[in-house]
Protein backbone atom coordinates (compact mmCIF):
# COMPACT_ATOMS: atom_id res chain seq x y z
CA UNK A 1 0.00 0.00 0.00
CA UNK A 2 1.01 3.08 -0.59
CA UNK A 3 1.85 5.71 1.98
CA UNK A 4 0.00 8.97 1.68
CA UNK A 5 0.63 12.54 3.54
CA UNK A 6 -1.55 14.08 6.08
CA UNK A 7 -0.98 17.65 4.97
CA UNK A 8 -1.51 18.95 1.81
CA UNK A 9 1.84 19.72 0.21
CA UNK A 10 1.87 23.33 -0.68
CA UNK A 11 4.72 25.20 -2.57
CA UNK A 12 4.75 28.97 -3.72
CA UNK A 13 7.63 30.47 -5.95
CA UNK A 14 8.02 33.82 -7.98
CA UNK A 15 8.10 32.75 -11.98
CA UNK A 16 7.04 34.93 -14.99
CA UNK A 17 6.37 38.24 -13.34
CA UNK A 18 3.59 36.43 -11.20
CA UNK A 19 3.77 34.12 -8.08
CA UNK A 20 2.66 30.34 -8.80
CA UNK A 21 0.42 28.21 -6.81
CA UNK A 22 0.57 24.12 -6.21
CA UNK A 23 -1.17 22.41 -3.90
CA UNK A 24 -1.66 18.27 -3.70
CA UNK A 25 -3.61 16.96 -1.78
CA UNK A 26 -2.63 13.91 -0.09
CA UNK A 27 -0.01 13.54 -1.52
CA UNK A 28 2.20 10.38 -2.09
CA UNK A 29 5.87 9.70 -2.11
CA UNK A 30 7.08 11.26 -5.38
CA UNK A 31 4.65 14.25 -4.95
CA UNK A 32 7.64 16.20 -3.25
CA UNK A 33 10.17 15.19 -6.58
CA UNK A 34 6.42 16.09 -8.63
CA UNK A 35 6.64 19.71 -7.35
CA UNK A 36 10.03 20.20 -7.69
CA UNK A 37 9.90 19.15 -11.62
CA UNK A 38 7.15 21.69 -11.85
CA UNK A 39 9.17 24.64 -10.63
CA UNK A 40 12.21 23.65 -12.42
CA UNK A 41 9.75 23.54 -15.69
CA UNK A 42 8.20 26.68 -14.96
CA UNK A 43 12.00 28.89 -14.06
CA UNK A 44 13.03 27.45 -17.84
CA UNK A 45 9.69 27.97 -19.99
CA UNK A 46 10.12 31.29 -18.22
CA UNK A 47 13.82 31.63 -18.90
CA UNK A 48 13.18 30.64 -22.66
CA UNK A 49 10.04 32.80 -23.33
CA UNK A 50 10.75 35.83 -21.47
CA UNK A 51 10.64 39.39 -23.68
CA UNK A 52 12.63 41.34 -20.99
CA UNK A 53 16.01 39.59 -21.42
CA UNK A 54 17.27 40.25 -24.39
CA UNK A 55 19.57 37.19 -24.37
CA UNK A 56 16.80 34.92 -24.15
CA UNK A 57 16.17 32.34 -26.69
CA UNK A 58 12.68 34.18 -27.95
CA UNK A 59 14.22 37.48 -28.17
CA UNK A 60 17.15 36.02 -30.25
CA UNK A 61 15.20 34.26 -32.75
CA UNK A 62 13.24 37.90 -32.69
CA UNK A 63 16.53 39.27 -33.93
CA UNK A 64 17.42 36.61 -36.07
CA UNK A 65 15.63 37.82 -39.13
CA UNK A 66 15.35 34.70 -40.48
CA UNK A 67 15.90 30.71 -39.06
CA UNK A 68 17.21 30.19 -35.68
CA UNK A 69 17.54 27.61 -33.53
CA UNK A 70 15.62 27.42 -29.88
CA UNK A 71 15.78 25.05 -26.85
CA UNK A 72 12.71 22.60 -26.48
CA UNK A 73 10.27 25.00 -24.14
CA UNK A 74 10.28 27.77 -26.49
CA UNK A 75 9.77 26.15 -29.81
CA UNK A 76 6.67 24.77 -28.72
CA UNK A 77 5.27 27.65 -27.45
CA UNK A 78 5.55 29.63 -31.02
CA UNK A 79 4.46 26.26 -32.81
CA UNK A 80 1.37 26.34 -30.11
CA UNK A 81 0.80 30.08 -30.35
CA UNK A 82 0.98 30.08 -34.62
CA UNK A 83 -1.73 27.16 -34.22
CA UNK A 84 -3.86 29.88 -31.51
CA UNK A 85 -3.63 32.51 -34.59
CA UNK A 86 -5.02 30.09 -37.07
CA UNK A 87 -7.61 28.82 -34.67
CA UNK A 88 -8.87 31.77 -33.62
CA UNK A 89 -8.99 33.64 -36.99
CA UNK A 90 -6.20 35.84 -36.71
CA UNK A 91 -7.22 37.55 -33.42
CA UNK A 92 -5.19 35.63 -30.90
CA UNK A 93 -1.64 37.63 -32.36
CA UNK A 94 1.38 37.19 -30.72
CA UNK A 95 3.27 40.46 -32.98
CA UNK A 96 2.66 43.22 -30.18
CA UNK A 97 5.56 42.96 -28.78
CA UNK A 98 6.60 46.77 -30.46
CA UNK A 99 3.57 48.17 -29.34
CA UNK A 100 3.83 47.03 -26.01
CA UNK A 101 7.22 48.41 -25.58
CA UNK A 102 5.98 51.80 -27.39
CA UNK A 103 3.12 52.23 -24.71
CA UNK A 104 6.35 52.22 -22.11
CA UNK A 105 5.48 48.14 -21.02
CA UNK A 106 9.42 47.44 -21.96
CA UNK A 107 10.57 46.05 -18.61
CA UNK A 108 8.95 43.45 -15.95
CA UNK A 109 6.92 46.33 -13.66
CA UNK A 110 5.65 45.47 -10.46
CA UNK A 111 2.32 45.06 -11.16
CA UNK A 112 1.93 42.81 -8.32
CA UNK A 113 1.26 45.74 -6.01
CA UNK A 114 -1.22 47.35 -8.16
CA UNK A 115 -1.48 49.53 -11.14
CA UNK A 116 1.56 51.93 -12.06
CA UNK A 117 2.03 54.98 -13.96
CA UNK A 118 4.79 55.29 -16.78
CA UNK A 119 6.35 57.96 -18.79
CA UNK A 120 4.62 59.66 -21.25
CA UNK A 121 5.68 58.47 -24.77
CA UNK A 122 5.07 59.69 -28.09
CA UNK A 123 2.28 58.72 -30.08
CA UNK A 124 1.95 56.91 -33.72
CA UNK A 125 -0.51 56.40 -35.48
CA UNK A 126 -3.45 53.75 -35.08
CA UNK A 127 -3.57 50.96 -37.23
CA UNK A 128 -6.68 51.25 -39.14
CA UNK A 129 -6.41 47.72 -41.61
CA UNK A 130 -6.11 44.15 -39.94
CA UNK A 131 -2.29 42.93 -40.61
CA UNK A 132 -1.68 40.05 -42.71
CA UNK A 133 -1.59 36.53 -41.37
CA UNK A 134 1.15 35.57 -38.88
CA UNK A 135 3.11 32.84 -40.42
CA UNK A 136 6.09 31.66 -38.67
CA UNK A 137 8.26 28.95 -40.23
CA UNK A 138 9.32 25.56 -38.68
CA UNK A 139 12.07 23.10 -39.24
CA UNK A 140 11.23 20.23 -36.52
CA UNK A 141 14.34 18.30 -37.14
CA UNK A 142 16.76 21.14 -36.57
CA UNK A 143 14.45 22.39 -33.79
CA UNK A 144 14.73 26.32 -35.90
CA UNK A 145 11.78 28.66 -36.12
CA UNK A 146 11.71 31.99 -38.02
CA UNK A 147 9.50 34.09 -36.84
CA UNK A 148 8.88 36.66 -39.23
CA UNK A 149 10.00 40.30 -39.62
CA UNK A 150 7.84 41.59 -36.88
CA UNK A 151 8.85 40.61 -32.97
CA UNK A 152 6.65 37.92 -31.11
CA UNK A 153 5.66 38.13 -27.44
CA UNK A 154 4.96 34.84 -25.85
CA UNK A 155 4.02 35.71 -22.22
CA UNK A 156 0.07 34.91 -21.88
CA UNK A 157 0.41 31.48 -24.19
CA UNK A 158 3.98 30.20 -22.44
CA UNK A 159 2.20 30.67 -18.77
CA UNK A 160 -0.50 28.53 -20.29
CA UNK A 161 1.48 25.92 -21.21
CA UNK A 162 3.75 25.94 -18.44
CA UNK A 163 0.77 25.17 -16.25
CA UNK A 164 -0.27 22.19 -19.07
CA UNK A 165 3.48 20.97 -18.67
CA UNK A 166 2.83 21.21 -14.93
CA UNK A 167 -0.10 19.16 -15.19
CA UNK A 168 2.00 16.28 -17.18
CA UNK A 169 4.51 16.47 -14.14
CA UNK A 170 2.21 15.84 -11.55
CA UNK A 171 -0.48 13.29 -12.86
CA UNK A 172 1.56 10.30 -11.74
CA UNK A 173 2.21 11.51 -7.80
CA UNK A 174 -1.78 12.96 -7.29
CA UNK A 175 -5.00 12.98 -8.60
CA UNK A 176 -6.37 15.99 -6.36
CA UNK A 177 -4.24 18.97 -6.89
CA UNK A 178 -4.38 22.38 -8.31
CA UNK A 179 -1.75 24.85 -10.31
CA UNK A 180 -2.17 28.08 -10.43
CA UNK A 181 -0.19 30.61 -12.18
CA UNK A 182 -1.34 34.13 -12.19
CA UNK A 183 -4.78 33.36 -13.39
CA UNK A 184 -3.99 30.65 -15.51
CA UNK A 185 -4.79 27.20 -13.76
CA UNK A 186 -5.37 23.84 -13.98
CA UNK A 187 -7.85 22.21 -11.14
CA UNK A 188 -7.48 18.33 -10.39
CA UNK A 189 -9.89 16.01 -9.04
CA UNK A 190 -12.60 16.89 -6.71
CA UNK A 191 -10.80 19.52 -4.08
CA UNK A 192 -10.68 19.05 -0.44
CA UNK A 193 -14.20 18.92 0.12
CA UNK A 194 -14.85 16.61 -2.74
CA UNK A 195 -17.19 19.16 -4.24
CA UNK A 196 -14.86 20.54 -6.51
CA UNK A 197 -12.08 23.59 -6.41
CA UNK A 198 -13.76 27.24 -5.64
CA UNK A 199 -11.96 29.22 -7.86
CA UNK A 200 -13.11 32.91 -7.03
CA UNK A 201 -13.21 35.16 -9.96
CA UNK A 202 -11.59 38.37 -8.90
CA UNK A 203 -13.33 41.74 -9.38
CA UNK A 204 -11.33 43.48 -12.32
CA UNK A 205 -12.74 46.92 -11.18
CA UNK A 206 -10.72 46.96 -7.90
CA UNK A 207 -12.93 45.66 -5.69
CA UNK A 208 -11.68 43.12 -2.72
CA UNK A 209 -14.52 40.99 -2.66
CA UNK A 210 -15.14 38.41 -6.19
CA UNK A 211 -17.33 38.56 -8.74
CA UNK A 212 -18.28 34.87 -8.89
CA UNK A 213 -17.08 31.77 -7.21
CA UNK A 214 -17.04 28.58 -9.18
CA UNK A 215 -16.61 24.96 -8.55
CA UNK A 216 -14.18 23.49 -10.96
CA UNK A 217 -12.89 20.04 -11.62
CA UNK A 218 -10.32 18.75 -13.84
CA UNK A 219 -10.68 21.31 -15.83
CA UNK A 220 -8.77 24.70 -16.79
CA UNK A 221 -9.22 27.84 -15.54
CA UNK A 222 -8.15 31.34 -17.08
CA UNK A 223 -8.63 35.31 -16.72
CA UNK A 224 -7.91 37.88 -19.42
CA UNK A 225 -7.89 41.23 -17.08
CA UNK A 226 -7.17 44.49 -16.91
CA UNK A 227 -6.72 44.75 -13.30
CA UNK A 228 -3.18 44.74 -12.73
CA UNK A 229 -1.61 45.45 -16.08
CA UNK A 230 -2.72 48.45 -16.57
CA UNK A 231 -1.11 52.43 -16.72
CA UNK A 232 -0.95 55.63 -17.97
CA UNK A 233 0.83 57.25 -20.84
CA UNK A 234 0.98 60.51 -20.20
CA UNK A 235 -2.72 61.31 -19.96
CA UNK A 236 -4.47 57.81 -21.36
CA UNK A 237 -5.01 54.76 -20.45
CA UNK A 238 -2.96 51.91 -21.71
CA UNK A 239 -3.52 47.82 -20.70
CA UNK A 240 -1.41 44.68 -21.95
CA UNK A 241 -4.51 43.78 -24.12
CA UNK A 242 -3.50 44.57 -26.90
CA UNK A 243 -5.79 44.39 -29.93
CA UNK A 244 -3.75 43.70 -33.65
CA UNK A 245 -6.54 45.12 -35.51
CA UNK A 246 -5.64 48.29 -34.24
CA UNK A 247 -2.10 48.28 -32.87
CA UNK A 248 -3.80 49.69 -29.40
CA UNK A 249 -5.20 48.66 -26.07
CA UNK A 250 -8.07 46.92 -26.70
CA UNK A 251 -11.32 49.23 -26.21
CA UNK A 252 -13.93 46.89 -26.31
CA UNK A 253 -15.90 47.43 -22.99
CA UNK A 254 -14.73 44.74 -21.35
CA UNK A 255 -13.11 44.75 -18.02
CA UNK A 256 -12.30 40.72 -17.49
CA UNK A 257 -12.60 37.40 -19.62
CA UNK A 258 -12.58 34.03 -17.25
CA UNK A 259 -13.10 30.70 -19.64
CA UNK A 260 -13.15 27.25 -18.18
CA UNK A 261 -12.39 24.73 -20.41
CA UNK A 262 -10.24 21.03 -20.48
CA UNK A 263 -7.00 22.68 -21.33
CA UNK A 264 -5.13 25.65 -19.76
CA UNK A 265 -3.27 27.07 -22.47
CA UNK A 266 -6.72 26.92 -25.08
CA UNK A 267 -7.98 28.31 -22.24
CA UNK A 268 -5.71 31.23 -21.85
CA UNK A 269 -5.80 31.88 -25.69
CA UNK A 270 -9.51 32.19 -25.76
CA UNK A 271 -9.91 34.01 -22.94
CA UNK A 272 -7.77 36.86 -24.47
CA UNK A 273 -9.67 36.34 -27.96
CA UNK A 274 -13.25 36.78 -26.00
CA UNK A 275 -11.48 40.27 -24.32
CA UNK A 276 -10.64 41.28 -28.07
CA UNK A 277 -14.18 40.66 -29.65
CA UNK A 278 -15.57 43.04 -26.91
CA UNK A 279 -19.04 43.30 -24.98
CA UNK A 280 -21.11 43.54 -27.93
CA UNK A 281 -19.61 39.92 -29.82
CA UNK A 282 -18.09 38.07 -26.98
CA UNK A 283 -21.67 36.33 -25.86
CA UNK A 284 -22.49 35.40 -29.79
CA UNK A 285 -18.36 34.55 -30.56
CA UNK A 286 -17.88 31.97 -27.44
CA UNK A 287 -21.48 30.17 -28.36
CA UNK A 288 -20.10 29.98 -32.21
CA UNK A 289 -16.90 28.63 -30.95
CA UNK A 290 -18.26 26.52 -28.03
CA UNK A 291 -16.51 28.47 -25.05
CA UNK A 292 -17.35 28.43 -21.55
CA UNK A 293 -17.05 31.88 -20.58
CA UNK A 294 -17.68 34.36 -17.56
CA UNK A 295 -17.28 38.20 -18.05
CA UNK A 296 -17.33 41.39 -16.73
CA UNK A 297 -18.37 44.52 -18.58
CA UNK A 298 -16.51 48.41 -18.11
CA UNK A 299 -19.79 49.11 -16.18
CA UNK A 300 -19.15 46.37 -14.12
CA UNK A 301 -22.19 43.99 -15.15
CA UNK A 302 -20.99 40.22 -15.41
CA UNK A 303 -22.63 38.25 -18.33
CA UNK A 304 -22.33 34.02 -18.53
CA UNK A 305 -22.47 31.23 -20.97
CA UNK A 306 -25.11 28.96 -20.30
CA UNK A 307 -22.90 26.02 -19.85
CA UNK A 308 -21.28 27.91 -16.59
CA UNK A 309 -24.29 27.99 -14.84
CA UNK A 310 -23.72 24.70 -13.45
CA UNK A 311 -20.12 25.50 -12.08
CA UNK A 312 -21.10 28.75 -10.50
CA UNK A 313 -21.57 28.61 -6.68
CA UNK A 314 -22.15 32.46 -6.48
CA UNK A 315 -22.39 35.66 -8.09
CA UNK A 316 -22.75 38.97 -7.32
CA UNK A 317 -25.59 39.73 -9.70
Amino acid sequence: MTALLARPLVRRFATMGTTARVRVERPGPGAERAVDAVEELFGAVDAQCTRFDPASPLMRANAAGGWHQVPQWCYAALEEAAAAHVRTRRLFDPRVLTELVELGYDTSLPFATGPVSLPSRQSRPVRTVRVLPWQPRFDAAAQAVAVGPAAVDLGGIAKGLAVRWAVDLLRDSADTFFVDAGGDGYFAGAGPTGRGWSVGVEDPLGGTDPVAVLAVRDQACATSSTRLRQWRVGDRPAHHLIDPRTGGPSAGGLASVTVVGPDPAAAEVWSKTLFLHGADRISSVAATEGITALWVRDDGALGITGDIKPMLVWSRS
